[in-house]
Order: C-alpha cells, then sequence, then structure tokens
C-alpha cells in the first residue's frame, strides 16, 4: 500500500512540481534566468523542458515557433509562454530573438541538423533531441560549430541523468558481479501506440526504430560497458508493412548482436508497433539485463524510473545466490561516490524529478559554468551515431538520407 501512495504522489508532483521563483540572487551578481525557445509544438516539449522548467529558478521557457500560428498560439497559452513565431520564417524569427539564451530542438530527425546549426549561427546554446543527426559525419559538423562558437551543445539522451541507471554502472563498475559477459537491452513498444502515419516511420524525416529507439538500447549498452562495439556481428530489420505496401528501408523492428571488447556480447530489440502480448498484457518491453561472471543486474524501465522502475541484483558466490532489489529515485538512494568536486550530488534531485529534470539541471550548471554531475560529450554522441550507421549497413537498408542543409560558406 505505501508503495502505490507513493506511486500516484510521485505522479501527481511530476505534473504538478513546485513552482520556483525565476530570479536568482548571488553575492557578487544578480543573475537573469536562461530562456528557453523551443523549435516547434512538438509534444515531447512538455515533458523534456516545459515541466521540469517550472521548478527550476533558473529557466524560463520563453518563446515558442510553429509553422502554424493558431497552433503555436494554443500551445503557448496552455503552457503559459509568452512570445510566439509562427509562419514560414517563424523558425528563424526565433532563433534571431536576442532575448533567447537557448534553444530546444524537438524537429523531426531530418531537421536536427539544419536547424542545431541555424540555432549556433544565431550564437545559441542547443538541446537537441535524440538522435542528434540523421549521420554520424553530421554529429562532428554540429560538435564542431558549438566549439567554434563556444557553444554548448547537449543530445537529450535524458535517461542517462538519472540516478537510477548510474547506480547499475556503479554497481557493474565496482566488480561486485565481476567481469560482464554479456548484456541485453529492449525497448518496443505495442502496435497502435504508434500510428503508421507517424514521422518515425517516414524515411525521408530520419524514420527507423533503430533511430528513434535503438539509439536508447545503443547507448545504453556502450554506456554500462564503457565501450564502443568492436564489430556488428547481425542485425535483422523488420520492415513496416502498411496499406499492403512494403517500406524495405523503414525498419519498423530491428534486433542486432554486437560484438565488445573482452568478447562480452551485446544483443538489442527495438520495435515501434510490436504484436500484442494478452497472457499476460504487455504494451512494452523496457529493460537493460547485464550478466556477469558473478551474477546478473537488471533495471526495468531505463528509460522511464521516475514513474516506476526495478533494479535487481543477483550475486553467485559459490553456492550461495543472493538476490536483492533496490529502488533509486535520487542520488541519496544511489550509493554513489560522487568525490568532493561534486559536493552536492549525494541530495541532488527529488523522487519525483523526471529525468528530463535531472538532464535539465545538468545542462544549466553547464551554461552556468559550474561542474553538472554528468554529461553526455561530443564523442558519445558521434560514436552512438556511428554504430547506428553500421547496424543500418549490416542491415542492408542503409543509412537514413542526410540533410540537404549546408553551413554558408564564411
Amino acid at each position: 500500500m505505501s508503495d502505490l501512495i507513493s506511486l500516484v504522489k510521485r505522479i501527481y508532483q511530476i505534473f504538478s512540481p513546485p513552482t520556483q521563483p525565476k530570479s536568482i540572487a548571488e553575492e557578487s551578481s544578480n543573475l537573469r534566468p536562461i530562456r528557453f525557445g523551443i523549435l516547434g509544438a512538438a509534444n515531447i516539449a512538455p515533458s523534456a523542458l516545459i515541466i521540469p522548467a517550472k521548478s527550476h529558478p533558473e529557466v524560463i521557457v520563453y518563446a515558442v515557433a510553429a509553422r502554424d500560428q493558431e497552433k503555436a498560439e494554443q500551445f503557448a497559452r496552455k503552457h503559459g509562454i509568452s512570445k510566439v513565431y509562427s509562419g514560414s520564417d517563424g523558425y528563424q524569427q526565433l532563433l534571431d530573438d536576442p532575448d533567447i539564451d537557448a534553444v530546444y530542438n524537438p524537429l523531426p530527425n531530418k531537421l536536427h541538423f539544419e536547424w542545431t546549426m541555424k540555432a549556433l549561427l544565431a550564437g545559441k546554446h542547443v538541446l537537441c533531441e535524440k538522435p542528434i543527426a540523421d549521420t554520424a559525419d553530421e554529429a562532428r559538423q554540429m560538435f564542431n560549430l558549438a566549439e567554434k562558437k563556444g557553444l554548448v551543445l547537449l543530445e537529450s539522451f535524458h535517461y542517462r541523468f538519472h540516478p537510477a541507471i548510474q547506480r547499475v554502472k556503479t554497481i557493474l563498475d565496482s566488480g561486485e558481479l565481476g567481469k560482464i559477459k554479456s548484456i541485453d537491452a529492449k525497448l518496443c513498444l505495442c502496435a497502435g501506440l504508434v500510428k503508421d502515419s507517424d514521422i518515425r516511420f517516414d524515411l525521408n524525416l530520419g524514420g527507423g526504430a533503430a533511430m528513434d529507439l535503438g539509439c536508447y538500447t545503443l547507448n545504453s549498452i556502450r554506456y554500462l560497458t564503457s565501450s564502443n562495439p568492436t564489430s556488428v556481428i547481425s542485425a535483422t530489420p523488420h520492415p513496416l508493412k502498411s496499406a499492403n505496401v512494403l517500406e524495405t528501408k523503414i525498419d519498423r523492428a530491428m534486433n542486432a548482436t554486437l560484438e565488445l571488447p573482452n568478447n562480452v556480447i551485446a544483443t538489442l530489440e527495438v520495435d515501434l508497433a510490436m504484436p500484442w502480448e494478452f497472457f499476460p498484457p504487455k504494451p512494452v518491453k523496457i529493460w537493460i539485463e547485464v550478466k556477469c561472471e558473478g551474477g546478473q543486474v537488471e533495471l526495468m524501465n531505463f528509460v522511464g524510473p521516475t514513474f516506476w522502475h526495478t533494479l535487481k541484483v543477483t550475486n553467485k558466490a559459490g553456492e550461495t545466490v543472493t538476490t536483492r532489489t533496490e529502488k533509486v529515485y535520487k542520488f541519496a538512494d544511489a550509493h554513489i561516490d560522487n568525490g568532493a568536486e561534486h559536493p552536492k550530488n549525494s541530495s541532488l534531485g527529488e523522487d519525483w524529478w523526471l529525468t528530463y529534470r535531472y538532464q535539465l539541471e545538468a545542462l544549466v550548471d553547464r551554461l552556468r559554468n559550474r561542474t553538472p554531475q554528468t554529461w553526455v560529450t561530443r564523442e558519445d554522441s558521434v560514436d552512438n551515431m556511428e554504430w547506428i550507421e553500421k547496424i543500418y549497413e549490416k542491415a542492408g537498408i542503409g543509412s537514413r538520407p542526410k540533410a540537404d542543409y549546408e553551413l554558408p560558406a564564411e
């Protein structure tokens, strides 16, 4: 009963977080909040930025741009956003607004490159949805420009900022379970949750299961093993079937097996339209399982642990097998030694903080020249795109088409 009460309370606070006053007074100076603009009235924007910003005193969601004026205005009214841009040049008008410090780019994958590059050219920091681009080469260009301009570019692998996944890595790195032998990551949604007309199934917009869900599973494999694959052993795409038309370049689902250093084998399974299982019903599959020489660790719901998750550790010491279950909602639960360099990290977070709220905390720390608790680096983002492309190559359907946009000549 106590778990149920905690769940209800947590969900209520997720969507009705305590609003923090948007002003900061420091001993030496007064800092105005960081003002964000959103490119596109995307469905992900409330969870990814708007709700987290309510409880962050250093952030204001200041403006939104959408091509459809009515949609932009409705979105702004609903979420209390003061400035609206619309029309064919609405995105660029937002980027040209001198009052905006940072931009959130949740546009379709194909548009990540163009509008992140334009935002950087306009002098804005960028939080870009994953996958950061359609190709690794595009990702490199994006980070090259950010570094040249002295701006922050972060790919929104929000789950990495939550203490639950970091607790799993701490357990693996501690040697408690011995060397890693294999890792399996699954992220599957049942048929009907994503419509056939969704942009995730549009090749020209960078669609495909390996792009959308696969970037998570691949990233988690790389993160928890602290390594890149050495080869793609196999990659099997399952194409989208719609109205008796078979789109061979779009993967509705992808199964891949990867070889990692030290003979570690990794498998990933992603599906945007998994057949329903009714006994018992399984509308989703979201888990990571890591098998080691001396046991294993499993994390259920690694991408949305704030709502619910289970972290199960099985330790085999000779003939003795012990199992424990942990719940990790904030860093006080995580048993992570952050060291003297990060004095606030042991008390960082609340049990209702979304992964996106932890991510926003890190991003603001970086923008304020403070040391974030963790970070997704340039190398991490580029390497992830490289191995997504290699999975598509092994699957025989090729990378997503690169963007048409080219950086203007200086």
